[in-house]
């Protein structure tokens, strides 16, 4: 795994041919749950995708699960949410940090790269936007909440990254 900055892993991407175009993938990282969204090939839209359980004492098991969608869904990069509050190192960004670095160290992502990208209110938005549909069922309403603050994650570096690409080309 390879740690890039936010616009190099955009620009590395829009720089392939349409054929070899991957996509992006946006995780939440949380304390149980790793909730996923997926880019278009286009990489302008993310849409929710899954949740993966968090293997804290077997990285190479959650390598694995990556590995496995990596091939199968085309995937070229992952944009990691990470809270920046300042300048200080909260707790919730040393568990991200920490699930990357035991990924990493399993060797079994070679060749991926990543990039983090702030994820400050992301769940909170979500949290606040999924509250009038009173999900009965705790851990759907958990897990529902984690895909979409992903998508959150995904969605805002997309928009970025894509408002850069255009204004570089109009330069």
């Amino acid at each position: 795994m390879r740690q890039m900055k936010p616009l190099e892993l955009f620009h590395d991407l829009v720089k392939t041919t349409k054929n070899e175009r991957g996509r992006l993938m946006g995780l939440d990282v949380g304390d149980k749950y790793v909730g996923l969204a997926l880019s278009d090939f286009d990489n302008k839209v993310a849409s929710p995708f899954s949740v993966l359980v968090r293997k804290k004492s077997n990285a190479s098991l959650m390598a694995a699960d990556f590995k496995s969608l990596i091939s199968k869904y085309s995937l070229k990069g992952l944009v990691i949410g990470v809270p920046f509050e300042y300048n200080l190192v909260s707790p919730d960004a040393v568990q991200v940090k920490v699930l990357i670095d035991n990924l990493r160290r399993t060797n079994m992502l070679e060749g991926l790269k990543y990039t983090y990208w702030n994820e400050c209110f992301t769940s909170k938005n979500v949290e606040l936007f999924l509250k009038p549909l009173n999900f009965k069922n705790a851990v759907q309403s958990k897990t529902m909440l984690d895909k979409f603050a992903a998508v959150g994650i995904l969605q805002g570096y997309m928009d970025y990254a894509n408002r850069k690409a255009k204004q570089r080309a109009l330069e």
